[in-house]
């Protein structure tokens, strides 16, 4: 799950700008774990509200230089994410997913999850091109984040 996108360095104490996705505040706190691309993990130490981003310093990035190779995303560290409720998932359990109908039939793959005002929806690639999904119970009527598969139940019109 990304929790932020980092940006260019702030001074040259090691503080970037982060701009904040996730929607758990507490992200930001200190001692809070993120990992990046790469598979390291950065702690952080201190931060603060600029506008609509984020000042962020991490233990161990103490010049403008080591703040210049944080650049890009950040992700909630496995062992720091949330128990899910029952139908909830993260996006990163439904990119790639196969997308079938109800009785099966393969209709494509999930390609991103492009988040919503009234719901998020699937960004799904069948043989017409690119299709977006909305995630309501109504359409899609299963998941199974294990499996790699989410069924739907589209409207007509919706996939062509």
């Amino acid at each position: 799950m990304t929790a932020g996108l980092v940006g260019k360095p702030h001074g040259l104490a090691g503080e970037v700008y982060v701009t904040p996705i996730s929607d758990d505040p507490s992200r930001w706190q200190p001692g809070s774990e993120l990992a990046r691309e790469t598979g390291d993990e950065l702690v952080v130490e201190a931060s603060r509200p600029h506008g609509r981003r984020l000042l962020v310093k991490f233990e161990g990035i103490d010049s403008r230089p080591d703040a210049e190779r944080c650049r890009g995303p950040l992700y909630v560290a496995p062992k720091q994410l949330r128990a899910l409720e029952i139908d909830e998932f993260w996006e990163h359990d439904l990119i790639g997913c196969e997308v079938v109908d109800v009785s099966g039939r393969h209709l494509g793959q999930v390609d991103r999850v492009v988040p919503g005002a009234a719901q998020d929806l699937l960004a799904v690639t069948v043989a017409a091109g690119e299709r977006l999904v909305p995630v309501v119970k109504e359409i899609v009527v299963e998941v199974d984040a294990a499996a790699g598969r989410v069924t739907i139940d589209p409207p007509a019109g919706l996939l062509e």
